[in-house]
């Protein structure tokens, strides 16, 4: 009888467990199928990168797809003594990778505002006009304000978990105008994707 009973047990033992483990895969499918037709979207703080010191942004795909095209744009405001900064990135990027995690390339432009009374300029852009001038020592400057744009690359690794959550940024952003060129600006960034 115990020689019957201890089979029984095993075959039902395992059966129970294919059956388990049947439906935990069935159930990782099925979410997996659910995120992958949904439009990864997040929100970050970056800092450095193409906000210039950092920025707050917002950045989706444009098919409803966690991987491929999509783009991001942000908000910077920064001022340090009577210098003043504001910045709007704009960047297209592309992620190649699976399973939340990603290589990502792009390329965009950061639009710029920058004011000072000093006879500072904002990213290698010549102000002749202060350059050569010799002013007595207690000469005060009128504030003079720089609009304008530089572009920015985008190479780095992307956290961004399909099913949503905390997600991570970081690489190098080379930024350049038609008078400077950074090539090792890099950019960290932490957010939420939704």
């Amino acid at each position: 009888m115990i020689k019957l009973i201890r089979p029984t047990l095993l075959v039902l033992l395992a059966a129970f467990s294919l059956n388990t483990s049947a439906q935990k895969i069935s159930q990782t499918d099925s979410l997996n199928k659910i995120y992958a037709n949904k439009r990864a979207q997040s929100v970050y703080f970056e800092g450095l990168g193409a906000g210039g010191v950092y920025s707050f942004n917002y950045d989706t795909r444009f098919k409803k797809r966690q991987d491929g095209l999509g783009g991001r744009v942000g908000i910077s405001y920064f001022s340090e003594n009577d210098d003043r900064l504001f910045t709007i990135p704009v960047v297209i990027n592309y992620l190649l990778g699976k399973n939340g995690k990603y290589f990502e390339i792009g390329a965009g432009a950061t639009f710029f505002q920058y004011s000072s009374y000093s006879s500072n300029t904002f990213f290698g852009n010549s102000n002749s006009y202060y350059d050569y001038i010799n002013y007595p020592e207690d000469y005060s400057y009128e504030r003079h304000s720089q609009v304008g744009a530089f572009g920015s690359l985008n190479f780095g690794y992307r956290y961004q978990p399909a099913d949503g959550g905390f997600s991570f940024r970081g690489g190098f952003s080379p930024i350049f105008s038609s008078h400077d060129f950074v090539p090792y600006w890099p950019y960290l960034s932490f957010g939420y994707t939704f």
